[in-house]
């Protein structure tokens, strides 16, 4: 059983051989099954419209795992240029991969698409937009979906959205009291401490006296 596990598991591998010829019709291929259909139906609508409206097009690929000596930016590129062997025909591309097992992933944009998407803006759309949601939980669904809508905004000249914030739920100052607070309890236990002291001195004399008041009255 071992033997046949360690046979199979680089053919499970991607290498650029084992990639498309020619880009696929749709502008996300997603080999790891990990975009649920009615969201791939949504993005590819959405970088088809932009592709007609701009001329800017955009592919967007999911493999399952990357050949052990091969790294995300390798890849891409290496896909880029089998894809859009010319100058001309990179002009206008932009290619985005992502390799599942360790959610690392890698851009690549032809020339003209500098002119509106600079490389930190397409380095971000990679590193954070996709990623972000990525680490908060593996939503490959809602990460896609950001970084198509991101992809779009850009490419179509509006205002850069950003990536993602990233909101931090652990409330560090919630485990520790004010110095005001701390002052307030301070002196409300200091008003206890000495309520206490004194029914403990006056209470013992006032039963005292009672009790000699009763054997006078005796």
């Amino acid at each position: 059983m071992l033997a046949v596990q360690l046979v199979a598991s680089p053919a499970s591998a991607t290498g650029i051989y084992e990639m498309p010829s020619s880009p696929p019709q749709t502008q996300l291929l997603d080999q790891a099954d990990v975009i649920s259909r009615l969201n791939e139906g949504k993005i590819t609508k959405e970088l088809e419209d932009l592709s007609q409206q701009t001329g800017n097009e955009v592919h967007l690929v999911v493999i399952r795992r990357l050949d052990y000596d091969e790294s995300p930016e390798g890849f891409t590129n290496k896909l880029f240029e089998k894809w859009f062997p010319t100058p001309e025909a990179q002009a206008n591309q932009t290619l985005l991969v992502l390799d599942k097992v360790t959610n690392q992933a890698a851009i690549r944009t032809g020339d003209q698409v500098k002119a509106v998407m600079s490389d930190a803006i397409a380095t971000s759309m990679a590193q954070e937009t996709l990623l972000v949601p990525l680490v908060q939980g593996d939503n490959y669904n809602q990460a896609f979906l950001d970084v198509s809508d991101r992809l779009v905004a850009v490419l179509s000249g509006r205002p850069d959205p950003g990536p993602p914030q990233v909101v931090d739920n652990v409330r560090v100052e919630g485990t520790f009291a004010t110095a005001e607070k701390t002052e307030q309890e301070r002196g409300n236990s200091l008003v206890w401490v000495v309520g206490l002291l004194v029914a403990a001195t006056v209470i013992p004399m006032a039963t005292y006296y009672f009790y000699l008041f009763l054997q006078s009255r005796a």
